[in-house]
């Protein structure tokens, strides 16, 4: 009794078979009685239990493997059991229910040897599944951390930006400000020019109100001067002129240019004689 192996590249199982001791591992058998796959926790054993006692009670002798699986379900303590009724121990009943017990104790160590793997899996992922949450929420949390560093960023960015265009406009209205103050400074330090200007032409206007008053009255003087004056001229250029009317007859009549210089040496003697009578009534 041997395993005969099956299966691919590292992942192997096994059939367990009667064959002659003379054929190759894995070649001609004569009895296949169950299947081996230790590729599980606990390993699968499949085993035509009977079939098994049979060919151990006829001689079959079966390998370490094979002795090992025929132990763990049991085929060894039967023939054991079986060897104590022969030998009037005990009878076949009393066999059957050792046998049955001993059955029921290493299922009951099988199905608690399969708990524990199992809630040990289930443990071992409930762990990863925590560990995989611890993870997340910490990734979680660190983006969570960048996006608020990143948003806090904008509003400082957007918060400099509207402080700048405050200050920008705080300045503009500074500036503003400034230059109505200084127009009105200057629309006020004007009106009193503005208002000086305007009394220096009334201040002139009076001052030259008893010039032109002064004006008059040596005018009138003047005029009443003026025709005694030439009241006297004319009485001692009486003959001078009548020699020169007599002499005009007697010559051609000059240009008119000489006339005109007469009239123009007479106005200045005029001119020069009213400073002189200002003078006199000074």
């Amino acid at each position: 009794m041997r395993l005969a192996r099956h299966g691919r590249k590292r992942y192997a199982f096994y059939h367990v078979v009667v064959a002659d001791s003379r054929a190759p591992r894995d070649g001609r058998y004569i009895e296949r009685i169950g299947t081996y796959n230790p590729n599980t926790n606990p390993a699968t054993i499949d085993l035509d239990f009977d079939k098994a006692y049979d060919w151990l009670v006829k001689g079959a002798q079966p390998t370490d493997t094979v002795r090992a699986i025929l132990s763990y379900k049991g085929v060894l303590y039967k023939k054991h059991l079986m060897g104590g009724v022969k030998k009037g121990a005990f009878d076949e009943d009393e066999a059957e229910r050792r046998l049955d017990k001993w059955m029921a104790e290493k299922e009951a160590k099988i199905q608690a040897k399969r708990e524990r793997i199992e809630g040990e899996l289930s443990a071992e992922v409930q762990k990863l599944l925590e560990a995989e949450a611890k993870l997340n929420e910490e990734r979680a949390a660190a983006i969570a951390a960048k996006n608020a560093e990143l948003a806090k960023e904008v509003e400082d960015e957007e918060e400099a930006e509207t402080a700048e265009e405050s200050t920008e406009e705080t300045a503009e209205a500074a500036a503003t400000e400034e230059a109505t103050e200084t127009a009105k400074k200057e629309e006020v330090a004007e009106e009193p020019k503005k208002e000086e200007k305007a009394e220096e032409p009334v201040k002139e206007e009076k001052a030259e109100e008893p010039k032109k008053e002064e004006a008059a009255e040596t005018a009138k003087e003047e005029k009443a001067e003026e025709p005694a004056a030439p009241a006297k001229e004319e009485s001692a250029e009486k003959p001078a002129t009548e020699e020169k009317k007599a002499e005009k007859k007697e010559e051609k009549p000059k240009a008119p240019a000489a006339e005109k210089k007469s009239e123009e040496a007479e106005k200045e003697e005029k001119k020069e004689e009213a400073p002189k009578d200002k003078g006199a009534d000074s």
